[in-house]
């Protein structure tokens, strides 16, 4: 397979979300050449990263915030379009595509990487068209593609839907259906507010959700993310950022706590034929069982060149913890404490630096 290769190439930066295109912008400042020096591969159609697949009712109003890639600012690329209420998955996959063509991005798309393998001192990248030859890789993948759904007993004997947060498009589908939200994240509390205005649901989490009060400034930013940064260098599997933001309190909270939508329940000890199972021998009916339980890294390409620990973490070093610190030739963003937006863009900018002077470039 080797000696199939048909692209060579210095860096491979493997995903064209924020992360990816973060990096990319910096190789870019630095005088690299698309090509020549480094390409971008990007599994999904179009611009945009995994924003082109939100939900329609996620709007400008109801998402976090989204943060401006180096370079472009993001509210100045909206124009007469800048509403409140117009559409994530149109608003940012417009910014991203401004944004390729604004800084000669060329992205190589859509191109799925099957598998990473290291021959000779270099990495090769697979694709289903394409084998990639490089030095370093920056992988940018983020978690959108490998939607986690917790193993529970009965699951299989569940009669009902059982859906996750990736497979949400309108609330309306759920109309006439008894809807069981599992999840305490924010995704989870903006779903369950549309689906109870269309039917009936209860709500359940692991943990007791914690709601915070105030802004959530900078600094609340910076520690939270270094609480997830904390682990990635102890070689533990990464807490999501948003697991240790908590809940801001907003006037749609405030509204569903009043209509009792947030009488959150534990959770439950089994999937049965017709619902789910308390310890206490509670049971209750459901159609659909909607799980909002989050997304883990999708690494899956890298198994053979990534260095695990045996819980299944990778040891991170580096200044913003990006560096596999045990293979230093693979930056990871977009993983730990870069999985968020909050840390993307600082982490791309560290990876292309520190990686240039790994390989000596």
């Amino acid at each position: 397979m080797v000696n199939n290769v048909r692209f060579k190439t210095r860096i491979v930066i493997i995903g064209a979300g924020q992360a990816g295109l973060s990096a990319a912008y910096h190789l870019r400042m630095l005088g690299w050449e698309i090509g020549r020096d480094f390409v971008i591969l990007d599994e999904a159609p179009q611009p945009g990263g995994a924003w082109q697949f939100r939900w329609p009712s996620l709007t400008l109003t109801t998402v976090n915030k989204i943060h401006d890639l180096p370079g472009m600012s993001f509210k100045e690329t909206l124009g007469n379009n800048a509403k409140d209420e117009v559409q994530a998955s149109v608003a940012v996959p417009h910014y991203y595509d401004l944004y390729e063509k604004k800084f000669g991005i060329k992205v190589y798309r859509p191109l799925k990487v099957e598998k990473v393998f290291l021959q000779d001192e270099r990495f090769y990248v697979d694709t289903p068209e394409v084998l990639f030859s490089c030095l370093g890789i920056i992988n940018a993948t983020g978690t959108w593609e490998n939607p986690y759904i917790p193993d529970y007993p009965g699951a299989d004997l569940f009669e009902g839907e059982q859906l996750h947060t990736k497979d949400f498009k309108t609330a309306t589908y759920f109309k006439n259906k008894h809807v069981i939200v599992v999840g305490g994240g924010i995704s989870a509390i903006q779903l369950l507010d549309q689906i109870s205005k269309e039917t009936t649901t209860t709500w359940v989490t692991r943990r007791a959700p914690v709601f915070r009060e105030g802004p959530f400034d900078d600094m609340a930013g910076h520690d939270a993310v270094a609480m997830v940064e904390e682990r990635v260098r102890k070689g533990l599997v990464p807490l999501s950022v948003v697991s240790v933001t908590g809940l801001p309190v907003t006037p749609a909270i405030e509204a569903m706590k009043k209509n009792g939508v947030l009488n959150r329940l534990p959770m439950f000890k089994e999937i049965t034929r017709n619902g789910v199972k308390w310890e206490d021998g509670r049971e209750e009916k459901a159609d659909v069982i909607l799980w909002n339980t989050g997304f883990k890294s999708s690494l899956q390409h890298l198994d053979a060149v990534l260095p695990r620990e045996k819980e299944g973490g990778i040891v991170m070093s580096g200044r913003l913890a990006t560096m596999v610190a045990k293979e230093p030739r693979i930056h990871l963003v977009g993983y730990g404490p870069s999985a968020s937006t909050i840390g993307a863009n600082r982490a791309g900018r560290a990876a292309v630096k520190e990686l240039i002077n790994t390989l000596g470039l």
